[in-house]
């Protein structure tokens, strides 16, 4: 058994305890290997192994993987500021070798004074090993216990979702995602590239795909005024990725073990497609621009023998670019409407004897499956394909809780693992005014990591199904990459070691003794990882000022952290609201001797698609054309104790501070702010408020 870990030294691992705000110690404890996600088997020993500059890295002759793999050490080592290392042909201080026996993904490694040795039997092997001596390697100054390591990964599938559709993130970006996810063994990147909002992949035949549907108008007043000189019009938002950069990318994480699975959705959220090509679409009203809204959108493809060639000739495309065993389809959130109100599909449907709509998707998938599998590949698709009959080789993804990895399992098919909420890294995970903006619920790294991929539910025989686990990060409100780095990590590293490490070697306290060393290495990297999950628990420092994130909601039916549409450059504030019901609680505020408050206000566009529920927006009744801030003292029941018109605010797409006079009130007392409207749109929000203390009254 493993040794528990213990707090540790060097460089990068005192920037780690920096981290935690903990003090260096002045006696340096002896040294522990930390490796994540945790060997399935690490014993030390005495001795000491230090690798310094110069040192060489010894792969087989002739082995141009193995090169590969040496090299790409060496270079993740300098980079992390860790020795700087040679890669050589025979004796190293670090050698890789091959050995016959090994499972896939399996290594051996051996550290004694003299050198270490990984062992495997794979290209992936090898290099899971050389990732686990770049941890050794980079975390004590090149010092590294004697140790001997058997690893093998639980499930083959660890992967992590990330969404290019809502929001564009470069090529560079990917590759340091890519690096990240490689060092701590991660597989899978799933690569959703196209959405209602962006079709974001070069398709040669159909140019119009890129030109038109990867560029949309964001949402809001801003920018709406955001005007570009060159058209006129407001300026387009949006990019996408070339068959070349794709083929770099592929290439990239190819190297580093990471397959990239490609997402091409269907039926629905297709709305960027259609705009491109009307004649797709299975209404004879097809939207005319790529909409900025979140959420459901009614628009699917036809289901005629055009629709099919262009998916088909999409998807030779796609498989061209990608390797990958599975190509994934989506296949979720097909609303139902337009195939329902359609002559076409309607007698269609008569003739292929298919009773209703949902029978009709899974004729749809069934077709798309053929056509993958006649070019040798496999299907995969979210968890709503299981409505109806699967292809036998299809696989499901399980997105709405594990019910459908269940389905799944118990008819025979093969599943991953991705529930939301608690592998949706799109929520928040920690609470306080420095997380960035997400969904409202907090995901915390301790959540993720006690998530269980092995439902009790199912037999032996049925466990055999599950593949693996995914998260998934979703960007609607996820704008920078700065952005879904920090949401991305330290999280993954909790799926990394769940898909990794074997069930009974999980604690939780000793992976959380190693995190901030992950972490402390990534930010070397340049990854910009987050450092708030060892914050600790948040609590307001400011008697008299609250971050609307430090304010109750006073409901959460779709609560979100959502960022002001302007300016449209720098920084813009962040609202967390209800958009069902915006209202904002101080609890106990201290009105002792205050006479004044300021509320930061600002101004969002209510995007989204979310059906029959819009007609359950709290909307109250204004008194002015522009509506009003009211404030209540005594809670959310009691009448408006000040109303402030929102005139001023409304031709400021920005935020916007109101100042009101506070009658006489002494002791604490809750607050309540709300505000009315003309209509539901704009959705007035609350950044920040502040208690200003006056003369005695």
């Amino acid at each position: 058994m493993r040794a528990r870990a213990r707090p540790w030294i060097g460089r990068l691992a005192a920037a780690a305890l920096a981290l935690l705000g903990a003090a260096c110690a002045t006696a340096s404890p002896p040294l522990r290997a930390q490796i994540t996600p945790a060997p399935v088997q690490l014993v030390e020993a005495p001795g000491l192994l230090v690798v310094r500059n110069g040192l060489g890295i010894a792969a087989p002759p002739g082995d141009a993987p193995a090169r590969r793999t040496a090299e790409i050490l060496a270079d993740l080592t300098a980079r992390a500021g860790g020795p700087r290392l040679r890669v050589v042909e025979r004796e190293g201080a670090i050698v890789l070798r091959r050995t016959p026996g090994l499972g896939p993904e399996a290594y051996r490694l051996e550290v004694t004074p003299a050198g270490a040795v990984v062992t495997a039997s794979t290209d992936a092997g090898l290099f899971h090993g050389a990732m686990s001596v770049w941890q050794l390697v980079t975390a004590d100054g090149g010092r590294i216990p004697s140790l001997r390591i058997e690893d093998a990964p639980r499930y083959g599938w660890r992967g992590l979702m990330l969404d290019s559709a809502r929001h564009y993130q470069s090529p560079a970006f990917i590759r340091s995602l890519i690096d990240a996810m490689a060092a701590h063994k991660l597989n899978v990147l799933h690569w959703h590239l196209t959405d209602d909002q962006a079709w974001r992949l070069e398709i040669r035949k159909y140019p119009r795909l890129t030109e038109v549907g990867a560029w949309r108008v964001p949402a809001g007043e801003g920018p709406a005024r955001d005007v570009d000189p060159a058209t006129g019009s407001p300026r387009l938002y949006g990019g996408f990725y070339t068959q070349d950069e794709v083929r770099a990318l592929v290439a990239y994480a190819a190297e580093r073990q990471i397959t990239i699975l490609p997402e091409i959705e269907m039926p629905g959220h297709a709305t960027a497609a259609v705009v491109a090509y009307p004649q797709l679409a299975a209404t004879s009203s097809p939207p005319k621009a790529v909409p900025a809204d979140w959420g459901i959108y009614p628009n699917l493809f036809a289901t005629d023998e055009a629709t099919f060639g262009f998916l088909q000739d999409v998807l030779d495309e796609v498989i061209a670019l990608f390797p990958s065993t599975y190509i994934h389809v989506g296949g979720d959130e097909a609303e139902k409407h337009q195939w329902k109100e359609s002559p076409a599909v309607q007698a269609q449907m008569r003739a292929l004897g298919i009773r209703d709509e949902k029978a009709m998707q899974a004729w749809f998938t069934q077709r798309i499956e053929k056509h993958l599998a006649s070019r040798g590949r496999r299907l995969i698709g979210w968890d709503e394909i299981l409505d109806g009959e699967l292809p036998p080789r299809a696989t499901v993804m399980s997105w709405r809780g594990i019910a459908g990895a269940l389905e799944a399992a118990k008819r025979g098919h093969d599943t991953v693992l991705s529930p939301a909420p608690i592998l949706y890294f799109d929520n928040r995970q920690a609470a306080g005014p420095a997380e960035p903006p997400g969904r409202g619920w907090i995901i915390s790294l301790k959540d993720v990591y006690a998530f269980d991929p092995a439902p009790p539910q199912l037999t032996p025989e049925q466990q055999g199904h599950i593949i693996g686990l995914q998260a998934n990060l979703w960007t609607e409100h996820i704008r920078t990459e700065a952005r879904a780095a920090h949401m991305l990590f330290p999280r993954a590293l909790a799926v990394a070691e769940v898909g990794w490490s074997p069930a009974a070697r999980r604690d939780w306290k000793d992976f959380a003794t190693r995190v901030p060393a992950a972490v402390a290495r990534l930010r070397a990297l340049g990854f910009p990882a987050a450092q708030s999950p060892f914050d600790g628990k948040h609590t307001p420092t400011d008697p008299r000022r609250r971050d609307s994130r430090e304010l109750k909601t006073c409901s959460n039916a779709i609560t979100l952290a959502l960022e002001d549409d302007a300016p449209a450059n720098g920084p813009r504030a962040v609202f967390l609201t209800d958009i069902m019901n915006p209202c904002w609680i101080w609890s106990g505020a201290q009105l002792d001797g205050i006479s004044t408050i300021e509320v930061d206000v600002g101004q969002l566009p209510f995007n989204y698609q979310i059906g029959e529920d819009i007609k359950k927006v709290t909307v109250p009744r204004p008194r002015t054309p522009e509506g009003e801030l009211e404030v209540r003292v005594g809670g959310c029941k009691a009448e408006p104790a000040v109303v402030a018109p929102l005139k001023t605010a409304a031709a400021n797409p920005a935020v916007t501070t109101l100042k009101v006079q506070l009658p006489p009130t002494a002791g604490a007392q809750d607050l309540c702010f709300t505000f009315t409207r003309p209509k539901i749109e704009p959705m007035w929000a609350v950044a920040a408020v502040r208690l200003l203390p006056g003369p005695a009254r």
